[in-house]
């Protein structure tokens, strides 16, 4: 193995895991509902798209803030 991974128990990777989860849960939930929704231009939700994919965990967080308000449900 190239490196050796630090002796943690087995709660601390518990949080390590789920702390890494729930960020990609938030990211692509933020891609899914992009895909979902109507922004008037395709630009615009491909930006969405885009910040979510490019920046993960805080682009996904700005989407659900401010970007599913612009979007109407199809």
């Amino acid at each position: 193995m190239f490196f050796e991974l630090p002796a943690l128990s087995g709660s601390q990777w518990a949080t390590i895991l789920g702390g890494i989860g729930l960020f990609a849960v938030i990211s692509i939930y933020a891609i899914w509902d992009a895909f979902h929704r109507d922004f008037g231009s395709t630009n615009a939700k491909m930006g969405w798209i885009q910040l979510a994919v490019m920046v993960p965990f805080i682009g996904g967080l700005a989407y659900l803030m401010f970007g599913r308000k612009r979007g109407r449900k199809i």
